[in-house]
């Protein structure tokens, strides 16, 4: 038997975070500094998931429920607007 002769199964749905909540998974998760921040966009770009959040007038916020905590957007911030603070 080929694998082309096998019934489907295990089927993983690929994808975002977007119709899960995630934020039981974080250990830390990102705080933006409104001082520092330039709204360059970069974190919303590198952002895995749909965590961060942009609004029209070019500020960005993050979502909670959709953040893993994975860090990327602190690596990323140009102006270092980020951090990543321990879950309380």
């Amino acid at each position: 038997m080929s694998w082309k002769e096998l019934e489907a199964g295990a089927v993983v749905k690929g994808g975002t975070s977007s119709s899960y909540v995630v934020s039981g998974w974080r250990v830390k998760r990102p705080v933006i500094d409104e001082a520092k921040c330039t709204n360059c966009l970069i974190c919303w770009i590198y952002c895995p998931e749909p965590a961060i959040v942009r609004h029209q007038e070019g500020k960005v916020t993050i979502d909670y429920d959709h953040c893993k905590g994975c860090g990327i957007c602190e690596t990323e911030c140009p102006p270092k607007a980020i951090s990543m603070v321990r879950e309380p």
